[in-house]
């Protein structure tokens, strides 16, 4: 979506034709495939494919929630579930909305934040392959967890360890990349050496650890939905709701990321600023949701790309994005719950068996390209 305001003519001249081109077209000039949407002053180009897909997926995802507060033990019929959520009473009440719900709706906001993160991060890191999970931020809040898991620390310290964790990653992240204006390869070189650095010291914290809290460390860094509901949806919304006017700005501003420094210059824009505005908003998001649902891997890698596709667009598009992460997120804690029941696994070895071969399909796609 591009936002273009429009300028009254000068009456007493030619019309300016200096003003800045960006990467919407010459003085906001609607490209193809895309209808303008006036509001006031302000015109939206948005992009007539991408519009279709976000309410595809906006169905698919509600037609999987309420699949999700079906399935289980007991089985709720489709018809019981709705007449619940509209507060009309069922002897099921108790299952639906107090039992499946919370975690329902968790896995919603967790893998809508997932996909906005990856989102940011592969943007301004212009590559796939770029997440979290691959920067550091999730290995750094892995660590801060893991150190207060295994210490004996109260179980409420635990997220905000983690989120600070995933935060002093992140500074980290940028203290070593943020050279020659934060470069889009030096910045996954950096995350990749974070990564490795608070990886390895995970695995030393686990090996002195406890093996009872070794293993309650374990299943944080795999990403469980169990056990979770109200109190983490409620703080991964409300960091998105406060980060809303920021996330606006960012759905606009990633349509320079494709531009190099010199022509987004040229156009008038602040390329440096903008990739560190970009990437900070990621990591925070990515943090925070780290910090409440654990390391959850592979849904900000995923999300993006496969948005991505489905738009047919240069870039990954930001609402389609957080969309496909929460049906992704929302799917795969169903098949936890439901495949092999009545065991119940983590949410994350669910994404991890979606993002391995899908990474496996990037490498091979990338490798036939250079071919």
């Amino acid at each position: 979506m591009t936002t273009t305001t429009h300028r009254p003519a000068d009456p007493s001249g030619p019309a300016d034709s200096s003003g800045p081109v960006g990467p919407a077209g010459a003085h906001g000039a609607l490209l193809p495939g895309r209808s303008l949407l006036r509001i006031g002053p302000v015109s939206l180009q948005v992009r007539r494919r991408a519009v279709l897909v976000a309410g595809a997926l906006t169905v698919l995802l509600l037609l999987a929630m309420l699949l999700s507060l079906s399935l289980g033990t007991p089985y709720v019929a489709a018809g019981d579930v709705i007449r619940s959520l509209s507060g009309a009473g069922t002897p099921y009440d108790l299952v639906v909305l107090d039992l499946r719900l919370p975690r329902i709706l968790l896995a919603a906001v967790a893998g809508a934040a997932f996909g906005v993160a990856g989102t940011l991060i592969q943007s301004v890191a212009r590559n796939p392959l770029a997440s979290p999970d691959v920067i550091g931020i999730t290995q750094g809040a892995g660590l801060a967890a893991t150190v207060a898991l295994t210490s004996g620390a109260a179980a409420v310290l635990v997220a905000p360890s983690a989120l600070v964790g995933g935060l002093v990653a992140a500074a980290l992240l940028f203290a070593l990349g943020a050279r020659h204006g934060l470069a889009a390869q030096r910045f996954v070189l950096a995350g990749v050496a974070v990564a490795f650095a608070f990886r390895a010291l995970i695995e030393v914290v686990m090996l002195t650890a406890d093996p009872i809290d070794g293993l309650r460390a374990q299943i944080w860094l795999i990403g469980t939905l169990a056990g979770k509901g109200w109190t983490e949806a409620a703080w991964i919304a409300g960091t998105l709701l406060v980060l809303l006017p920021v996330l606006a700005w960012a759905g606009w501003a990633l349509n320079s990321t494709a531009l190099d420094d010199d022509t987004a210059r040229g156009v008038g824009l602040r390329p440096v600023a903008r990739r560190i505005g970009l990437a900070s908003t990621g990591v925070l998001v990515a943090a925070m949701v780290t910090a409440q649902v654990g390391a959850v891997d592979f849904v900000a890698l995923v999300a993006p790309q496969l948005a991505r596709r489905l738009v047919r667009a240069e870039r990954p598009p930001l609402v389609c994005a957080a969309l496909l992460g929460a049906l992704l997120l929302v799917l795969a804690d169903l098949a936890g719950r439901r495949l092999f029941a009545p065991t119940q696994l983590p949410a994350g070895v669910l994404t991890a068996a979606i993002g391995g071969p899908y990474l496996i399909f990037l490498l091979l796609r990338g490798r036939r390209r250079q071919s």
